[in-house]
């Protein structure tokens, strides 16, 4: 009766460890589509950048008159948006060169 019992436990364990395997193609297309996502703000136009948050018309204007960035983080240094708001839109944004 034991070994029935444990034969049991094995069987849904094992049920269990095979319902929860992590499927490599999706993770692929989510970092794919988490990158498409992504705003470049070498290339944003106005509107777009005003959606980030604590981004508004005199920030994205800024933005967009100190272009190119060669790193998001420029934004800060070249275009004065304040290190609070980089922190709120820095994994939202992105600085790419053409």
């Amino acid at each position: 009766m034991k070994w029935i019992r444990t034969l049991l436990m094995l069987l849904a364990a094992a049920a269990l460890a095979a319902g929860q395997a992590p499927k490599k193609g999706a993770d692929k297309k989510a970092a794919a589509a988490a990158v498409a996502d992504l705003i470049d703000v070498n290339s944003a136009p106005v509107d777009v950048l005003k959606t980030l948050p604590g981004i508004g018309d005199a920030y994205a204007a800024r933005i967009v008159k100190n272009r190119p960035f060669k790193g998001k983080n420029e934004i800060v240094s070249k275009a004065g948006v304040p290190q609070a708001t980089y922190d709120k839109i820095k994994d939202k944004i992105v600085a790419r060169q053409k």
